[in-house]
């Protein structure tokens, strides 16, 4: 049996010095440490009882002999009951210096768990009283060796002070990790900070983490969503397929009115019919269908108020006859390097009327054509149910069990979805990192940021996903209204939501927990990254183990529920983040921090830094095509902090610098080359200077191959405005399947 060790606070009265004793188990004065405080009474009693029948002179020093083993406390049999104190300073001065710093380890340990058992001690004969504190942490054990002590978790503390909706399950969620929550805030830092609509709810704060990036309020917005889709369409056409075609309002109607006109020219037995959605509506507000461009003319006031309007998917999925759609939860836990997480349970909204394809007669039926909660929940037909499998809302997870029983292969499925995830994603990083050193320049204080988004997801009747909207505040009530008598409503808990949203909440902590033995957690997920990317991504919607992904693993919680997309399937994907080193060339040429728009100055010094200004291309060209772009962009009615050019300006003119570079190649591997060309000199303006570069130039990141598996068609135009590409229609992509419906 191996001895058992406390550590003993000692103040000699009558003396100021306080000294750190470790008394070993198996003696009158020492206990065990599941002893209770009476216990340690009783020995302090039989220690001083036996020390007034010794004399002080027949004492024996104590042996300064220690094991082999670095650490080993003295040899408890040459230590004698009768020794007296002055021997006793003497055992201790003989500690070695690893013993010191273990003792300074466990004070440290004290004033972190006060919580302490006392008990005063009088050493035999010498007249002395010992008061000591000894330490017993409930359920503590040392290890082998019996001198370490394990230290105690610290609980991280969570600022909930600007949440919001998502209280109930916050709450719920900090409850199961047993962290601390500060409702009404807090004067010192707090490891993490939950704002319920933006990153600016507030400004200061100078550590910890925030559950919102700065920007992404206004990157999800439906215009700026379909702007930066738009350019990876251009870029990658068949990669970016899964987003509606659509046009944006008021600027774009003549365009969208002449395609139209000239699509049914084309084919006079195309009945399309639009959705127009306002570019800051939400819950389904202002949402409606139209026919005709003539319809959206009649409409008068709305004609001038910004919106996009896309073509309506006519062919859907149906479950029991009913339009649904899917609300599935994404972490973007890091931007650089980009992290992206998926909830592997989402749920799943239905319409409360029977679904008809679009007529003159039910275009107005909102309760058949939107799926909104928020719409839906008004709706005569909505039904409330406590089953995840049944009602007007279900978990995704029952609708994947039944299209399996069907024989559909839902490993497809999720697939496809999480390719549409990581795409839209990443069409949306470049900005947002933009927006983010804008708001927390390199070197400055500031948080770092974390945030869950609401993806919503089509079904088509071929199975193919379809991308609706982004929600940078999905709600996370897991309570709804309900009437309990005539005009008496109260909130009720909501089974199927608390399932899904609190795991979220929950999960999402625990992957940002700033605990510092994350740090070994990484390095073990780090580690089986090389693995984790060899694995086909087929297997995305089998069960996998959560923990692994993460490196996340705690006592007396389930498993995550949140699975790891990025950086696990990046080999997949990062040939299609081209516009992140366009975004890296901008805020490297930006000059000023917290800056977002670029100068005509910065503008001419990114030309002649790269070298991109030759015979056919004058900096008076370069001068004009600056202003020509600003203004045009300038004028799109986008909010502005400043004047100058926005990086979406930069990129149009970033792809028509690659075009007239690089005429004979496709678009994508046009700006793949003028990519690689800055890059290279930068490189050689870092090594000729000798000196390390600014504190705005990010590493570029190497060049993807040249071999795509989706070319795209490059522009041959000479004019450098930008050339607006037009999505692919969906019409005629649905597969009958009458076994689902």
């Amino acid at each position: 049996m191996s001895d058992q060790y406390v550590k003993v606070k000692v103040q000699f009265t009558g003396e100021e010095t306080e000294k750190d004793v470790q008394v070993v188990a198996g003696l009158e004065l020492s206990m065990s440490s599941s002893s209770s405080s009476s216990s340690s009474a009783a020995a302090a009693t039989s220690v001083a009882q036996d020390g007034k029948s010794r004399n002080d002179s027949d004492r024996k020093p104590i042996s300064k002999t220690r094991s082999k083993s670095r650490g080993k406390p003295l040899d408890p049999g040459r230590i004698s009951r009768s020794e007296s104190a002055k021997d006793a300073r003497q055992g201790v001065e003989a500690v070695n210096l690893q013993d010191k710093m273990e003792n300074t380890a466990c004070a440290a340990e004290r004033l972190q768990n006060p919580s302490t058992n006392e008990a005063a001690l009088e050493v035999k004969g010498s007249g002395k009283v010992l008061q000591g504190k000894v330490e017993q942490s409930k359920g503590q054990r040392g290890k082998e060796d019996g001198n370490k002590v394990q230290r105690k978790k610290r609980s991280v503390s969570v600022d909930s002070s600007k949440a919001k909706t998502s209280l109930e399950a916050l709450k719920t969620s900090i409850k199961q990790l047993k962290w601390k929550e500060f409702p009404t805030g807090r004067r010192l830092p707090c490891d993490i900070y939950w704002h319920g609509v933006s990153f600016h709810d507030n400004e200061n704060i100078f550590s910890g983490q925030v559950n919102k990036f700065p920007g992404m309020m206004e990157m999800v917005r439906k215009i700026n969503l379909s702007r930066a889709v738009r350019t990876m369409h251009e870029l990658f056409p068949e990669e970016y397929n899964f987003y509606p075609r659509s046009w944006i309002l008021p600027e774009e109607f003549q365009l969208f009115a002449a395609e139209v006109r000239m699509a049914k020219e084309n084919d006079s037995s195309w009945k399309p019919t639009f959705i127009v959605k306002p570019d800051g509506g939400s819950q389904g507000d202002g949402i409606y269908l139209i026919k005709d461009p003539n319809d959206f003319r009649m409409l008068g006031s709305a004609h001038n108020k910004p919106a996009v309007i896309q073509e309506y998917i006519i062919k859907p999925l149906l479950i029991d006859k009913l339009k649904f759609d899917i609300r599935l939860y994404v972490l973007v836990k890091s931007l650089e390097p980009l992290e992206i997480y998926i909830a592997k349970e989402g749920l799943s909204r239905f319409c409360t009327e029977p679904y008809q394809e679009p007529s003159q007669k039910n275009l107005h039926h909102v309760f058949m054509h939107l799926t909104n909660y928020s719409l839906n929940v008004h709706s005569g037909n909505f039904i409330h149910s406590d089953s995840m499998n049944t009602g007007s809302k279900r978990t995704f997870s029952s609708i994947l069990y039944r299209l399996s029983s069907k024989g559909i292969d839902i490993k497809k499925v999720w697939s496809d979805i999480i390719s549409l995830v990581i795409k839209t994603v990443i069409a949306l990083a470049p900005e947002l990192k933009v927006y983010y050193q804008a708001d927390i320049p390199t070197g400055k204080p500031g948080p770092t940021c974390f945030q869950i988004l609401g993806f919503d997801i089509l079904l088509m009747k071929n199975l193919k996903p379809v991308l609706l909207e982004v929600n940078a505040n999905p709600s996370m009530r897991i309570e709804h209204e309900q009437e309990v008598a005539a005009g008496v409503f109260e909130y009720v808990p909501s089974a199927v939501d608390e399932e899904v949203k609190v795991g979220v909440i929950r999960d999402t902590l625990r992957l940002v927990d700033p605990a510092p033995r994350k740090a070994t957690n990484n390095q073990l997920r780090l580690a089986g990254i090389a693995s984790e990317m060899q694995e086909d991504i087929s297997d995305a919607g089998s069960s996998d183990k959560s923990e692994q992904d993460s490196g996340v693993k705690e006592n007396n919680l389930p498993s995550l529920c949140l699975k790891q997309v990025f950086p696990k399937y990046a080999k997949q994907f990062n040939y299609l983040r081209v516009i992140d080193r366009i975004a890296e060339l901008f805020m490297r040429f930006l000059g000023v921090k917290g800056t977002m728009r670029l100068g005509p100055t910065g503008f001419r010094t990114f030309i002649r830094n790269c070298k991109l200004c030759n015979s056919n291309l004058s900096m008076a060209s370069v001068d004009i095509l600056y202003i020509d772009i600003t203004r045009r962009w300038n004028g799109m009615g986008a909010e502005q902090r400043e004047s100058g050019m926005c990086l979406q300006a930069f990129v149009e003119a970033f792809f028509y610098l690659a075009q007239r570079r690089f005429k004979s190649l496709p678009l994508h591997e046009q700006v793949t080359a003028l990519a690689d060309l800055c890059g290279a000199a930068k490189r050689r303006a870092a090594l000729a200077s000798c000196q390390p570069e600014g504190i705005h130039s990010v590493p570029t990141a190497p060049a993807p191959p040249h071999h795509f598996n989706c070319p795209a068609a490059a522009s041959k135009s000479a004019d450098y405005r930008f050339h607006r590409p037009v999505l692919p229609t969906i019409k005629g992509n649905c597969i009958e399947n009458s076994a689902i419906n």
